[in-house]
């Protein structure tokens, strides 16, 4: 199966709730989709074994050829080619790599080239967990390429977690897509409920079944349990507020391996999905 992690907004345990549930389970791998600040590496601290660079297409223009017509940049729905009389400039950053460009220029001036994103590395954990994360160069603004890449390691042999990135736009969709079952992270607050609501919509679009893990479980009150029964999700597990949880956290130790008791709850979560499904 793939599992994927997320939610609708940042903080709310996304990762917690990812390497803790990697950790109890046997023969997996996770994907840290949040390119822009990964850090499952941080708690599972794996040893690389292989670090591989990640582009994305954009046009390259042939000035002996180009005759400035226009037509590429007319095509463009992002703005990322503008045609003066005698100059043609391209926006990399606002590239998509969809390559439109070329298909359109009817004197073929237009050819694509990689342009590097960031990279992707891959390694092993405690000899149990395969770890696989993005990390963005800085000044890139477009996460969903480099996700893309980090999905293409799915391991179909493993249970393969995804941690997703914080939200609900477009790296989030890149993230999730293709999951079996989405497990969205939440905290019993006006915040945690507003931003739950937009997960689980974008999630009934997508048509991928999911349940709620309610982390920091005590400090609001029941309006997201409301909401839950509401909509038909399953509470899958409650992760009490606890500080001893918190202390470990900022140690960068997961809970689970100072609290062993809770690996037969994160890995029975799992087996309440196969249930469901």
């Amino acid at each position: 199966m793939i599992i994927s992690i997320a939610s609708g907004k940042g903080g709310t345990g996304k990762t917690t709730v990812a390497v803790n549930l990697a950790l109890s389970l046997s023969n997996v791998q996770l994907l840290d989709c949040d390119v822009e600040e990964p850090n499952s590496h941080i708690f599972l601290k794996p040893e690389i074994e292989a670090v591989k660079s990640a582009g994305t297409l954009m046009p390259k223009i042939n000035h002996d050829l180009c005759d400035y017509c226009g037509k590429c940049a007319a095509a463009c729905e992002y703005n990322a080619i503008v045609v003066l009389p005698t100059q043609v400039m391209v926006f990399s950053e606002l590239c998509h790599g969809c390559g439109l460009c070329s298909v359109v220029c009817p004197r073929d001036a237009i050819s694509e080239e990689t342009r590097e994103i960031g990279v992707v590395r891959k390694g092993k954990s405690g000899g149990n967990i395969e770890l696989v994360y993005g990390l963005l160069n800085i000044g890139e603004i477009m996460a969903a390429p480099l996700i893309n890449h980090v999905k293409e390691e799915i391991n179909p042999e493993k249970m393969v977690i995804v941690d997703a990135p914080p939200g609900t736009a477009c790296p989030v969709i890149a993230a999730i897509s293709g999951s079996d079952y989405c497990i969205l992270v939440t905290e019993p607050t006006p915040f945690g409920l507003y931003d739950l609501k937009l997960i689980v919509e974008v999630l009934k679009v997508l048509k991928i079944p999911s349940g709620v893990v309610i982390n920091k479980a005590g400090i609001g009150d029941r309006k997201v349990y409301d909401y839950c029964k509401e909509e038909g999700l399953p509470i899958l597990l409650e992760i009490p507020y606890d500080k001893k949880i918190a202390e470990y956290y900022s140690e960068g130790v997961p809970f689970v391996n100072a609290m062993p008791a809770w690996k037969n709850r994160f890995a029975g979560m799992i087996d309440g999905i196969r249930g469901d499904l």
